[in-house]
């Protein structure tokens, strides 16, 4: 059960009802870290921002890796299944894909630097080694694709700790033991 109030429909204000009619358009429905955040407007905006900035960064498949990667990491479970669904109905990941993701991995190789370094990133809490930038460098992405493989990697820490310390209900199919929806 979450643990952290949830507005009423009715209490919610108009800026706000608006923002979670786009995230609604663009999933098909609400997620209930969204309808929390809707307590506080400003950081529900603040979060739906740098989502969307962040959303011309990097490919959407190196995304979702890094999303998925780092949840695990975090034992985000709410993430984990927002994340799964995303990644396999909106994102083009097969199951297979998604599985190699949360364990640190890719079927591609590229993506599966950037899903260890993310790791490494949140185990290392950012204090990661030459060795882990030497690999993600060697895997072909530049300085500047790094910053962005940092800043997403936070943006997720970001949720990924919202949702860990709401214990937020998830209202979206869970992820099993294999990583697939279900």
């Amino acid at each position: 059960m979450s643990r952290l109030n949830v507005l009423s429909p009715d209490d919610v204000p108009d800026g706000t009802k608006r923002i979670l009619d786009n995230v609604g358009a663009q999933l098909g429905f609400v997620p209930n870290m969204f309808a929390t955040l809707a307590s506080n407007p400003t950081v529900l905006e603040a979060v739906t921002t740098l989502q969307s900035t962040l959303g011309r960064v990097l490919d959407a498949k190196t995304r979702h890796t890094i999303a998925l990667a780092v949840s695990q990491a975090n034992g985000c479970d709410y993430c984990l299944a927002i994340h799964t669904y995303v990644s396999s109905e909106l994102g083009g990941m097969s199951s297979d894909d998604i599985d190699l993701a949360r364990a640190g991995s890719s079927i591609d190789p590229k993506r599966a630097a950037v899903a260890r370094f993310a790791q490494q990133v949140v185990a290392s809490r950012g204090q990661v080694s030459d060795a882990d930038l030497a690999a993600v460098r060697g895997a072909g992405y530049t300085d500047p694709q790094i910053l962005a493989i940092v800043t997403v990697a936070v943006q997720v820490l970001l949720t990924n700790f919202i949702n860990n310390v709401n214990q937020t209900d998830i209202n979206i199919p869970a992820v099993n033991s294999a990583g697939t929806p279900g």
